[in-house]
Parts: structure tokens; sequence; C-alpha cells
């Protein structure tokens, strides 16, 4: 059996770990999993005062008038204005086709004499059919048909200004390169950020970082600032003397739209907000001047792992116990985004998604399937205690959850009944066996529920004889009154059953009954492979021989009975009688009539 058991926990933590190496390897939940490591990956650490943005605002759009109309000679003037004190002067902005010849010559002439200058190319993309290295067709939808220069591409560096957004439309990585050979050559052409750093690298004399990229040549973004935290300076401000060019010594000044109305605006990974491009631009570049942009692990070894981790948990929480199993699924749990944290702060990512999603879900499934065993347990041994004990009993054990039962034996205080057919076997004798059985049943069936409907508990049937106990297994109010008063409805139900037979079968016959209490061995008793729950000793043995003496239709009951139920009964006095294997006789009294009700739990005694 324990062979079995570990192959099937062997079986599905197989299982397991096949899922979730499936879904981690193709990353199945790509948006939850993307969403979890904005949240914790993409920390605010500050931004790089050194990085500053002449925004194309609603404050310019005012001062100038709208975007449409403006000559190119005001994008000159900012560069006149700003002269050498900045690094780098990143103009994020589509300057493509012949506007205004005066604007369009002072443009040329700024950023010839500046020699500082960026521009953002275009490339227009297509999907194409294109043929991999096995001969196999497949569409290319980044596909180069053009790259689109700027007017000024011979006056200045150019760099291209796309983004592309993931499939949940969240800018988290970016081209840092790009090439079509079978246009360009061999001609690299690099995206507007690294042109950016690698000018501003150039005129400081700083040895520039390689960024490290995906699979796909990609590199990720980590974004250092939110929506408008970089420092934004109207551009009409710039150009009407109020801002001192010299607060821009040494920066990478990016000019770009930066008002709602000019649609340059994206959904990031770090904010709620839409950040708009000229602000992506500038995380891009900070990114490569500190050396952060985290390249995901290798995806094989990630879901390996993954699944390993997710496998081995599973078993362990099968083997433990909960309040074991439940601090160590929630410590991986933690601990495993903890890694993905300190990982990324590394510069490597890892998916969070799937290694506490299985964890969890692995636990889940073995919580669910442990509260089932112990559900089915429950009805099992609810069962079979209802074979002894009052069903209302039972429902109350049940709710309380107190399974316990002493295995072996114990030593408690009963009151123990016998009760036993008068003159069955000589009426057996003269019945066919269909009508002795059916007698029968119906004298057990009184016996039976009477002990029930009192909360005893039925130890066993002894041919025509009944043995209940009561306060055994568990503890019972009121107990000794509750046998009383089970033999009493016993002998009261056996007069309407006497006369139901009488009438049917010509026969009659009566109950005798004895009731004893005192304390008494219970509990399992016999071997390993078949057990009767009962109690044994004197009390037992006594309370048996007063049965033997009752009469027909007569309730023996010891001394110690009586006076514990004495205010509440109405008995005859039959004096000491001597009772076989007992060397001193037992003062018993005839049961003649109940008086009083069982009393409340807090004043039973």
């Amino acid at each position: 059996m324990k062979n079995k058991s570990r192959l099937i926990a062997a079986a599905e933590a197989a299982v397991l770990f096949a899922v979730v190496f499936f879904a981690s390897f193709f990353d199945v939940f790509y948006s939850v999993d993307s969403l979890m490591r904005d949240k914790l990956y993409q920390s605010h650490r500050g931004i790089n005062n050194k990085i500053k943005i002449i925004a194309i605002d609603d404050k310019t759009l005012q001062d100038i008038g709208p975007f449409g109309t403006w000559s190119r000679g005001v994008y000159a003037d900012v560069i006149d204005t700003l002269g050498d004190y900045p690094s780098v002067i990143a103009l994020d902005i589509m300057i493509f086709g012949d506007m205004d010849e005066e604007g369009d010559a002072a443009l040329r002439k700024a950023c010839a004499d500046s020699g500082r200058v960026v521009a953002g190319s275009y490339i227009n993309y297509s999907g194409a059919y294109k043929t991999d290295e096995n001969g196999k067709s497949y569409i290319d939808y980044f596909n180069i048909d053009e790259v689109e220069q700027p007017i000024i591409s011979d006056v200045c560096t150019t760099g291209f200004v796309n983004v592309s957004p993931d499939s949940d439309g969240i800018i988290r990585s970016a081209l840092v390169t790009e090439s079509a050979p079978e246009i360009y050559g061999d001609e690299i052409f690099q995206s507007f950020a690294a042109e950016t750093y690698s000018i501003y690298c150039e005129n400081n004399g700083i040895t520039p970082n390689t960024p490290s990229l995906d699979e796909n040549g990609r590199m990720w973004i980590s974004y250092a600032g939110r929506p408008y935290d970089y420092e934004h300076i109207p551009l009409s401000s710039v150009l009407d003397g109020s801002v001192d060019p010299r607060i821009f010594t040494d920066c990478i000044v990016f000019v770009g739209a930066y008002a709602s109305g000019l649609q340059d605006q994206y959904a990031v990974p770090n904010s709620s907000d839409q950040m708009y491009g000229v602000e992506i631009h500038a995380n891009i570049v900070q990114g490569l001047i500190d050396g952060k942009y985290p390249v995901p692990a290798n995806r094989l070894l990630t879901a390996l792992c993954g699944a390993f981790v997710a496998a081995v948990m599973y078993l362990f929480a099968k083997k433990v116990k909960f309040k074991i199993s439940t601090p160590a699924v929630i410590v991986v749990m933690i601990g495993y985004i903890a890694a993905g944290i300190a990982l990324n702060n590394m510069g490597t990512t890892i998916p969070l998604l799937y290694v506490p999603l299985s964890v969890l879900l692995g636990y889940l499934i073995d919580l669910g399937r442990k509260y089932a065993a112990e559900a089915a347990e429950k009805r099992r041994i609810s069962a079979a205690f209802r074979k002894y004990v009052a069903p209302q009993v039972v429902e109350e054990i049940a709710k309380s959850g107190n399974y316990h039962i002493k295995l072996g034996g114990e030593n408690r205080h009963i009151a123990v009944l016998f009760v036993d057919i008068r003159g069955f076997t000589p009426m057996s004798e003269s019945l066919e066996p269909e009508q002795v059985v059916d007698i029968l049943n119906s004298y057990l069936s009184l016996t039976t529920n009477s002990i029930f409907n009192n909360g005893g508990t039925l130890d066993k049937f002894i041919g025509d004889a009944t043995m209940a106990v009561f306060n055994a297994p568990f503890d019972l109010d009121d107990y000794i009154f509750r046998a009383v008063k089970t033999a009493y409805d016993i002998v009261a139900g056996g007069n309407e059953v006497e006369e139901k037979f009488l009438e049917k079968y010509g026969k009659s016959v009566s109950f005798g009954v004895g009731v004893n209490c005192g304390n008494a061995v219970v509990g399992n008793i016999g071997c390993d492979f078949r057990m009767d729950y009962t109690a044994i000793g004197d009390t037992v043995n006594t309370a048996a021989r007063l049965e033997a003496n009752a009469k027909r239709g007569q309730v023996l009951i010891s001394s110690d009975v009586y006076e514990a139920v004495k205010d509440r009964v109405t008995v005859e006095p039959i004096g000491e009688i001597p009772l076989k294997g007992k060397s001193k006789g037992v003062f018993v009294y005839s049961l003649k009539e109940i008086t009083g009700t069982i009393k409340p739990k807090e004043s039973a005694k």
C-alpha cells in the first residue's frame, strides 16, 4: 500500500512538473506575470538630474501657437540658446519633409554649428513572407521597408524613435539597434536613446556601457522615473529668456512633446499614468548610464528550476502535517519572490508567477485531498457510531470534531442496562422461524430506539438480550437517570408490542430489565483485526444478574442507582437478594414509575 501511495504521489508530482515547465517555458500567462514583475521589479530608484526635458507643453502651445503652425526656426532658436552648455541635445520631433525654407535652413545651420544634436529617424515596418534556414516560410511582422531620415540627417546624428509595446500595450523593452541587409547592406541603425547616450559619453570622455539584450535583441527598460519625474522646462520659457541656459551645463537635453494633444503618450509598467515618449527615451538613456538593463534568465533553465521547486514542494506538503507545510509553502513563495527581486537588481529577471502559483496550487490540491479524506473518515466513524450511539450524540460529536477514543481500555463511571425477553425460548419452539424473527426484530427495535432516544450506547445484542451503557464512550449528562428512564420506556413499549403479537400469533412475551451503576473498564476489547467496544467488570456483571432476577415486565435497579435518582422515581423495595457470583447480596428496588425528567447538563449529578 505504501509503495502504491508513493507511486501515485510521484506520478502527481511528475504531472505538476510537466505543467509548470510547459507554462513557464512558453510563458503561457505572460501578461499576468508581466504585471507582477512590473509591480516588484520596476522600483523607483530616482532620476538623474543631468537629464532634462525641454517640453513642448500646454504653456508653450499657448505662448507660441498651435504645434502644426510652427516654423522649424523655433528649434533652431532653442539649439542656439542652449549653445555649448549641454553635452547633447536630443530632438524627439518628427522633422520630415520641407516646410518653410527659411526655418529649415536655420535649423540645418544650428545643428551644424552645435555638433551635438541627435534627431529622430523612423523605421517603417510591414509584414512580409520570408524563408528560414530550413526552407520554411513565415511572416516577418518587423520587416523593414524603409528607414525614414529627417531633413537634417546630413548635419547631425540620427537614431530611430520607434517604440514597440508588448501585447498588453505596455512599453517594457526597446530595440537598441536595427538592420536591413536587403536594403541597406551592412549599415547598422541605432536607436534614438542609444545615439544620445553615445554622444553624451563621447563628449564627456566616458567609456559607454554595452547593454545586455534578450534573445530578441531587445533591451529591457529599467525605469528610473515615473511620468513627470524628470525636470521639464517649457520650451517657450527657454526662448523668452526666463530660464538661464547655464542650468543645462553638461546635461542630456531632450526636446519633445509634453502635451496630451500631441498624442505621444504610452502605457508604462511603473505607473498607472501614461508617459510621454520623450520621458521613455530619458529612462532608456538613464538605464544605459546606470548600467541597469536586466535580461531574462535562460528560459529552459528557469522552467526546469521552477518545475523542480513546485514538484518538490508538492511532495513535501503531502508528506508532512499542515502545521509544517503551511509555513513552509509561505516561506518558499515569499523566498522565491524575494530571490526574483534580488536577481533583477543584479541584472537577471525571472518569471514571478509560475513557481508561487504552482506551489500554492499544489498545496491547495493536497489540502483539499486531505480535507476530503478527513471528511470521509468522519463519515465512516459517524456511520460506525450510529450503530451504537444515539444519532443526536453522533451529530454533536461530528460538530465538535471530538472523535478521540482511548484505545484499549479506560476506567469510567457508567450506568449499565441489561434487558432480556422472558419466555422467548419456549415461544420460538412453537412458531415458524419467520414469525420468531418478526417478533425478535420488533422487540430489539424497541430496545434500540429506547436506548438511542435517551442518549445511550448500544453495546451489543446477546441472542434475545440487549446490553447498553450510558456515559461511554463519551461523557453524558444525567446518565444514571437516562438509563433508568430507558428501562421504563422499554417496559412501557413492551406492553404495546405484547398485545400486537398476542393478537397476531397468539403468543406473548415481555421484558425483564436490570440497571446498575459504578466503575467499569470500557474500551476496545479484542485484537488488531477484530475489536468490540464494550464494558467489563463487576458493575456490568451485577447489572446482568439484576436482569436475570427480574420478572416479566419488571425493572430492577441497584441501591446505587436508586440513591442517584430517588427524587425522580417511584420504587418498591425488594430487599437484599443474593446474586450469582457475588458473596454478598445486593439491595434492589423494583421501578414503578418515573416522576421526573432529565436534568440539564449543569445541574445533572
